[in-house]
């Protein structure tokens, strides 16, 4: 048999209807989602009424100050996918000068100097402005009252709260003030928590559209308040007075009212490639989608069994792969630069990347010449990286699969083949100091950048920073039939890849690919302060075998190893065509993802 079997039992069903399926990364945006679909709602309303909520219950994981990266494909056209874009760019005052006078090298990994201008807010409106069906008062009912009476907090809100703790009551007294009691302490899990005001902030928005004469005019009106009114102003007020970042100094921000006023979320076409008679579309490369179209590239003509994430042949030749791909995410990646995604996806240049692999783990960094000299960074192991100082650091998972905050993700399918996948992130609580008036913090996507003139994603005002968030969309016959992704910073595409080959090469069902071990390389440079990487490293979940774990070490892979249920927290939903029916899988690891549906 040229694939593994897939386990005997799985945590959860596959589930399969006919109307609808919601999955995402907590279960009240599940809920909120099928609750908007059994309303008559679409795909796209039960999705902006999802994220709201998630802005909310995982506020360790995204937030309105963050950013958005989705896929979608609708009814009418469902053979085109198109990306929603929500990452804002860097503002006006973001200059490598300002960075060097700050007496830095690298982008901090927390603190308002790190902020790109807010894209999740304006992006979920302008998808409901164009694809939705329901008022903007509607979508927002279920955050609002969140946010007004309180939901409890789940475990890791709450572990994350209190190990921020020390740092919010030393440096940042509007966190303190807007997550800790009054008298310091951190709240417990199952206490309910709540946020008046970004309820008020909400109704603020519904408020601006009140004149308009129709529908989309009073989101069009609610998204011009969000970046015009008072919350741009209370933005630029707030990050002039210095605070602590990660670098262990204080800085002020450098976002503006003008930045947030100056940029819209839009459309954008996706990229695509077909593998094994399945359509994979992904984002541009102002994003890290192509990284993971070019391993398919390369995997895609060799033997099933060399594609098996559960064997060792298998993990080295996954590994070995991602390796290059992700080597050239780093060389030729970035907003704005001369990308060459032709010859990174094309079959002579994968069959020349292919030929890099060989029976031992690779401790390069091997980007190719794709058209010219690979310009890279300075590059830095964790061992030569030591700065010594207190801070947040890195907003997502340790290496060894530790949660410091990461990110959300929510799939939604209806009824007419409206279809969409997104990963919001940015603007976790962890990441700057709560804006008092607002309710939230800003982002800080900017550490994705590098502070060296040259690379394709060096820091430029009005230049996006390369972000990791990566919905995948796949369709089949000209059709849309399935939408997935994962928070995970680096790892995203990484572990969406082990989805796809388990679930189009080996045939699993998507509940059993979930479920199954995962593991991701860190021989790369990372996205996040501070920007080091692991030569040979490879980060493994315990399940996947003593045998195997052995064979990989004596291969030259370093492993670590995280556990038996940590890596990979995937979701999807996806359509049949012909038979008329829907389906839907999460994840079980971290106890918070769900899927539902009819």
């Amino acid at each position: 048999m040229p694939f593994s079997a897939p386990p005997p039992f799985t945590t959860r069903p596959d589930l399969v209807g006919t109307f609808g399926m919601s999955a995402s990364t907590h279960w009240l945006a599940t809920g909120t989602a099928q609750s908007v679909l059994e309303r008559g709602g679409n795909a796209f309303d039960a999705a902006v009424a999802a994220a709201f909520v998630l802005h909310l219950v995982e506020p360790h994981l995204n937030g309105p100050g963050g950013d958005l990266t989705a896929i979608l494909a609708t009814a009418e056209d469902p053979g085109t996918p198109v990306v929603l874009m929500g990452q804002g760019p860097a503002p006006a005052g973001a200059t490598l000068t300002h960075f060097a006078a700050e007496g830095l090298d690298l982008v901090p990994g927390s603190g308002a100097l790190a902020a790109a201008v807010p894209g999740a807010t304006d992006a979920w409106l302008l998808l409901l402005e164009t694809h939705g069906t329901w008022e903007l008062r509607d979508v927002l009912t279920y955050a609002v009252d969140i946010a007004r009476d309180g939901h409890p907090l789940s475990a890791g809100v709450a572990r994350s709260i209190a190990s921020m703790a020390p740092f919010f009551r030393a440096h940042w007294p509007t966190s303190a003030a807007r997550w800790l009691h009054p008298d310091g302490t951190p709240p417990e899990p199952g206490e309910r928590v709540a946020n008046p005001t970004w309820a008020a902030v909400l109704d603020e928005l519904v408020a601006a559209g009140a004149g308009a004469g129709d529908r989309a005019g009073r989101i069009r009106a609610a998204r011009d308040a969000w970046a015009t009114g008072r919350v741009a102003q209370e933005i630029d007020r707030f990050v002039r007075e210095p605070h602590r970042h990660a670098d262990g100094r204080d800085h002020a921000g450098v976002i503006r009212a003008e930045d947030l006023a100056a940029f819209r979320a839009s459309f954008e076409p996706a990229v695509t490639r077909d593998f094994r008679g399945t359509t994979v579309a992904k984002t541009g490369p102002w994003g890290q989608g192509p990284a993971l179209l070019a391993a398919l590239a390369i995997l895609e003509p060799l033997d099933d069994a060399l594609l098996d994430p559960s064997t060792a042949d298998g993990v080295h030749t996954i590994a070995e792969t991602l390796k290059l791909v992700l080597a050239d995410r780093e060389a030729w990646f970035g907003d704005d630069a001369p990308v060459p995604v032709d010859v990174l996806l094309s079959k002579d240049y994968a069959a020349e990347r292919r030929t890099l692999i060989g029976d031992r783990a690779s401790t390069e960094l091997r980007p190719g010449r794709a058209g010219g000299t690979p310009p890279l960074p300075r590059l830095r192991t964790a061992a030569e990286y030591a700065s010594g100082v207190a801070g947040v650091g890195e907003p997502t998972i340790e290496s060894t699969g530790d949660l410091r905050g990461d990110t959300c993700h929510l799939d939604v399918v209806d009824r007419w083949g409206n279809i969409v996948s997104a990963t919001p992130s940015g603007g976790w609580l962890q990441s700057s100091p709560t804006i008092p008036g607002l309710g939230f913090c800003l982002g800080t996507r900017l550490q994705m950048t590098w502070l060296e003139e040259g690379t394709p994603s060096t820091l430029a005002p009005g230049r996006r920073p390369r972000t990791t968030l990566t919905p995948t969309l796949l369709l089949r016959d000209g059709r849309a039939v399935g939408a997935l992704g994962s928070p995970g910073g680096d790892q995203q595409d990484q572990w969406q890849l082990l989805h796809l080959l388990r679930t189009l090469v080996g045939g699993w069902s998507p509940q059993e690919a979930i479920d199954a071990p995962a593991f991701h390389t860190t021989s790369f440079p990372g996205s996040f302060w501070p920007r080091t990487w692991e030569p040979g490293g490879l980060v493994v979940e315990d399940r996947l075998g003593e045998d195997v774990i052995a064979e990989l070490e004596r291969r030259g892979h370093r492993v670590d190893r995280a556990g038996d249920w940590t890596l990979g927290r995937l979701s999807t939903v996806g359509r049949d065509p012909a038979a008329g029916t829907v389906h839907a899988a999460a994840n079980p690891r971290a106890m918070q993802g769900y899927a539902a549906g009819r």
